[in-house]
C-alpha cells in the first residue's frame, strides 16, 4: 500500500501545467571574464541553476514577469518579462557587494577546490523551519543521519556524517569555532531557532579545508549568519504542531541607514512536550546584529544565544519496553514513602549561553583582502537529577545514626554544574588574481571551565552548607593554529590545490570528578596537517577532482576520564566527478578514510548520556556518495542522494570482563552501509510548492564487536512538506503558509541507541506520524 501511494504521488507530481514555456539563457561575466558557479535563481518559483565554466546558463520558465537573482559573492537582481525565448547577458562587475560571504572565504570551498561538499541555502531552510533543530533540517543532505533524544526534533538532537558522530564534525559560525573545547560536541539545544538566523551553510564531508577548532574527522560544517539588509523589514513567524509544540519568532531590520549602518535582530521561543513522555523542552533565544558597510569595509558586531530547560530523555528504553510502551521515559523515576512509583518533575537540564562576535573585513584592492574576528562565549548551567538510595559519602555527606542504626544512604537531588568561558581570535589574509587564490590564516582560542556539584535536597540526611560542592574540577585549554592554502590555475583546464596547517593544543585539568577520583591532566599536542589536490575540467559541464588530506585530533575530557587515550590520525583520499547542466547536476565521489587510533564509540553511555569511546587501532571508511538535482520539467525536480560504504575496525581487540578478546575485522559502530535520501519538488501553480522527502538508513551495529543484541534495524521514512507564498497580501509584503507532516506512513523506527555487553541495548524511539504548521507575516 505504501509503495502504491508513493508512486501515485510521483504520478501526481509529474502532471504538467499547460501554459507556454520559454528559455531564458545567457552568459554571466565579470567585465569580459566568464564566471563559473554563479547561482541564477528565479525568485519565488524554485527554478534555478548555476553557470558553467564558460559563464553560460539556461532556465526554462513559463510566460510571465520574473525577478532573476544572480549571486556570486555579490548579487544582482534583474526584472524580466518573458513572452518568448530570451537571451540575457549579465556583467557582475557592477553588482552590489555582499561582503558577508567573505567571512567564510578562508574556510569555505567552491567547485574550484578538490573538496567534497554540499550547500544548504536560506531558501531551502525556510521551507521546513518550523522549530526543529539544524541537525534535523540537514537530515536529507548526503550521508547524513540525524537523531533526536525527545523523538520529535526539538531538544537534544545530534548528527552523524559518514558514520562519524557530532563530536567529530567541526562546526564554525562566521568562521569562529562552535564546538565545545572539552567535549568537542555542539549542543544545538543551547541555540534554539538558530536556523532562523542562518543565511546558508556548507557541509564539507571528510577532512575538508583547514579551519579553526578541533580537527574534522567526519565532516566540517560552516555556517554564515544573516547578511545585512538594504531595506527596512520585519516579520513575525508562528507555528504549532504535535506534542504541544509551538514556535514564535519576531525579526526586524532597520535597513541601511545613511547607506552605511544597519541594525537587526530576532527573538524566539520554542516549546515542545516531545514524543517521549515528559521530554519537554523550553528554548528561548535571541540574535542581535549591528553592521557598518562601505565600498571596501564591512564590520559586524553580533550577539546571539539563549537559555534552555529540557527534561532528561537520554536514558533510553530496553527492547521489551520498546515493544510495549515505546514512549516510556524512566528519567526521574523513584518510589515514594507509600511504595508508589513517582517521577521527579525537575529532572532537567538547564543551560544559558551567550556568544559575542566582532567581525571586520577589508578589501584593499582587487587582489588583497583581510578578515579578523574577535569572539567570546559565556556558558553556565547544570543538570539536576533525583538519586534514589544514594550513598551519602559519594556526595560528601556524613552517615548518621537513627534508631540506634547507622544510615548510609538517602534519596537526594544533585546538581552538576558547568561554568565556562571561551574567547579568542581568528584571522586571514587573502590574495587573488586570475590564476591564484591564496589564503594565510589562523586562530588562537582559550577555554576556561569549572565543573562542580551540589546536593540541594536530601530526604533523610542533613544537607551540607548551602552551595558547598561535593566535587570540583577546573580545566583550561589553549588552541593555536596557522595555515596557508592556495588554488593555482596551471592551465585553463587544470588547477592545483595545496593546504598546510600547524596546530598546537595544551589541555590541563585539576581537581576531582563526581565519583571522588582525582582528575589531573596536563597534555600537549603538535599536529601538522597537509592537504593537496587537483581539479581537471575537460569540458564545459564536467569536472574531475582528486585530493589527499591528513588530520589529527586530540582526545576529549570524557576520553581522559575513561582511560589513557591516544590522539587520532586520519589520511583522507577523495576522488570525485561533478556534472553541471541546466537540467541536471550530479556530484559523485569515492572516499577512503584511513584511521590510526580512531576513537570509536563503544556503544556504552556514561552517567550523563554521553557516548563512551576507545581507541580502535587501525580502521577505515570506504565509500561512494552520489547526489543529483534533476529538473524533469520546470515544475518538477528530483533531488536524490545515496551513500554506500564499508566501515571496518582492523584486527579489533577489546576488553570484556577484564580480558582482552580478539574479534578480527569488525564493523565500526553506528556506521550504516547504506544511507539514501530523495526530495521530490513539484510546483503546480505559482507560489505553491509541494515536497515529498524520503530517507533510508541501513542496518547498523551499536557496538564494535558485532554483537547481535546491538543491531539497530534499518528504517525508511517519508515526510510531506507544503508551502504557499501569498505575495502582495493586504497589509503585508508577503504571507507564507507552511505545513510539514513527518513520518507520513507512521513507521515505528529507532534512529539511535546504546549497548552494554553486560545488560544489553537501549533505544531512543522516534516519533510516529506528526505535524507542524506555520504562518509567516513579512512586512
Amino acid at each position: 500500500m505504501k509503495n502504491v501511494l508513493f508512486f501515485l504521488g510521483l504520478l501526481f507530481f509529474s502532471l504538467q501545467a499547460f501554459s507556454q514555456e520559454y528559455i531564458l539563457s545567457g552568459k554571466v561575466t565579470n567585465k569580459q571574464t566568464p564566471l563559473e558557479g554563479v547561482s541564477v535563481f528565479a525568485i519565488g518559483t524554485g527554478a534555478g541553476t548555476q553557470t558553467d565554466e564558460n559563464g553560460n546558463y539556461s532556465l526554462q520558465l513559463k510566460e510571465g514577469q520574473y525577478t532573476i537573482l544572480f549571486s556570486f559573492g555579490n548579487r544582482k537582481r534583474i526584472q524580466v518579462r518573458l513572452t518568448e525565448d530570451q537571451v540575457l547577458n549579465v556583467d557582475m562587475s557592477t553588482a552590489e557587494e555582499v561582503l558577508d560571504e567573505v567571512f567564510l572565504s578562508s574556510v569555505r570551498v567552491s567547485s574550484q577546490e578538490p573538496i567534497t561538499y554540499s550547500n544548504l541555502s536560506n531558501e531551502e531552510i525556510e521551507d521546513r523551519n518550523l522549530g526543529q533543530d539544524i541537525p534535523v533540517l540537514m537530515n536529507y543532505m548526503p550521508n547524513v543521519v540525524s537523531t533526536s533524544d525527545a523523538g520529535a526534533g526539538v531538544g537534544y538532537t545530534g548528527i552523524r556524517v559518514r558514520g562519524s558522530d557530532a563530536t567529530r564534525v567541526n562546526v564554525t559560525v562566521n568562521g569562529i569555532p562552535l564546538n565545545d573545547a572539552e567535549s568537542q560536541g555542539v549542543f544545538w539545544v543551547n541555540m534554539g531557532d538558530f536556523a532562523s538566523s542562518v543565511q546558508n551553510l556548507q557541509l564539507q564531508r571528510g577532512v575538508g579545508t583547514s579551519t579553526s577548532g578541533a580537527g574534522a574527522f567526519g565532516a566540517s560544517l560552516n555556517i554564515l549568519t544573516d547578511r545585512y539588509q538594504e531595506e527596512a523589514s520585519a516579520q513575525l513567524a508562528n507555528s504549532i504542531g504535535s506534542y504541544n509544540t509551538f514556535k514564535h519568532t519576531l525579526e526586524f531590520s532597520t535597513g541601511l541607514m545613511d547607506d552605511h549602518w544597519e541594525f537587526a535582530g530576532r527573538a524566539s521561543k520554542i516549546r515542545s512536550d516531545g514524543y517521549i513522555d515528559r521530554a519537554e523542552s523550553e528554548l528561548k533565544s535571541y540574535f542581535l546584529q549591528g553592521t557598518y558597510v562601505d565600498d571596501n569595509t564591512l564590520v559586524k558586531a553580533i550577539s546571539f544565544g539563549g537559555s534552555e530547560t529540557t527534561y532528561h530523555a537520554w536514558y533510553g528504553i530496553d527492547a521489551e519496553t520498546l515493544r510495549e510502551n515505546r514512549r516510556f521515559n524512566p528519567a526521574g523515576m523513584y518510589t515514594d514513602e507509600e511504595g508508589l512509583t513517582q517521577f521527579y518533575e525537575d529532572q532537567t537540564d538547564n543551560y544559558w549561553q551567550d556568544h559575542y562576535q566582532l567581525l571586520w573585513n577589508e578589501d584593499y584592492n582587487e587582489n588583497w583582502s583581510s578578515n579578523i574576528a574577535l569572539h567570546y562565549t559565556k556558558g553556565r548551567g547544570y543538570y539536576q537529577e533525583y538519586q534514589e538510595d544514594a550513598g551519602l559519602t559519594e556526595f560528601g555527606l556524613q552517615p548518621f545514626m537513627a534508631d540506634a542504626e547507622e544510615v548510609n544512604t538517602s534519596d537526594l537531588v544533585s546538581r552538576e554544574w558547568l561554568d565556562n568561558d571561551f574567547y579568542g581570535t581568528v584571522f586571514s589574509l587573502n590574495y587573488e588574481n586570475e590564476k591564484l587564490d591564496a589564503v594565510l590564516g589562523g586562530g588562537w582560542n582559550r577555554y576556561e571551565g569549572d565543573h562542580f556539584g551540589e546536593v540541594i535536597y536530601t530526604r533523610f540526611a542533613r544537607n551540607n552548607d548551602p552551595y558547598e560542592p561535593y566535587y570540583e574540577s577546573t580545566a583550561t585549554k589553549t588552541d593555536f593554529n596557522i595555515y596557508g592554502k592556495a588554488t593555482f590555475a596551471i592551465t585553463e583546464k587544470l588547477a592545483a590545490y595545496g593546504d598546510l596547517q600547524l596546530r598546537t593544543i595544551n589541555y590541563e585539568t585539576d581537581g576531582i570528578l563526581d565519583d571522588g577520583t582525582p582528575f589531573n591532566v596536563d597534555d600537549s599536542f603538535e599536529f601538522f596537517n597537509p592537504k593537496a589536490g587537483i581539479t581537471y575540467q575537460p569540458g564545459e559541464r564536467s569536472q574531475f577532482y582528486a585530493s589527499y588530506a591528513r588530520a589529527h585530533r586530540e582526545p576529549t575530557r570524557s576520553d581522559y576520564e575513561n582511560g589513557d587515550p591516544d590522539a587520532e590520525e586520519l589520511n583522507d583520499f577523495e576522488l570525485g566527478w561533478r556534472y553541471n547542466s541546466p537540467a541536471l547536476q550530479v556530484n559523485s565521489n569515492l572516499y577512503y578514510m584511513d584511521y590510526q587510533n580512531q576513537l570509536v564509540l563503544t556503544g556504552e553511555i556514561d552517567d550523563v548520556g554521553a557516548f563512551v569511546r576507545e581507541n580502535s587501532g587501525n580502521s577505515y571508511r570506504l565509500g561512494l556518495e552520489i547526489d543529483a538535482n534533476v529538473r524533469i520539467t520546470r515544475n518538477l525536480r528530483l533531488m536524490p542522494n545515496i551513500a554506500l560504504s564499508r566501515n571496518k575496525n582492523v584486527d579489533f581487540v577489546s576488553t570484556i570482563d577484564g580480558e582482552l578478546v580478539e574479534y578480527g575485522d569488525t564493523q565500526i559502530s553506528f556506521s550504516p552501509e547504506v544511507v539514501a535520501g530523495n526530495i521530490i519538488s513539484y510546483i503546480p501553480v505559482d507560489g505553491l510548492e509541494l515536497k515529498l522527502l524520503s530517507k533510508f538508513v541501513g542496518e547498523q551495529y551499536m557496538s564494535n564487536t558485532e554483537a547481535k543484541g546491538s543491531i539497530l534495524d534499518s528504517y525508511f521514512i517519508n515526510d510531506f512538506n507544503v508551502q504557499y507564498t501569498w505575495r502582495n497580501a493586504p497589509l503585508f509584503k508577503t504571507v507564507v503558509f507552511t505545513g510539514l507532516v513527518n513520518n507520513i506512513f507512521n513507521e515505528e523506527y529507532v534512529s539511535n541507541g546504546y549497548y552494554d555487553a553486560s545488560w544489553g541495548a537501549g533505544y531512543y524511539p522516534q516519533a510516529t506520524t506528526n505535524f507542524l504548521a506555520g504562518i509567516t507575516l513579512k512586512f
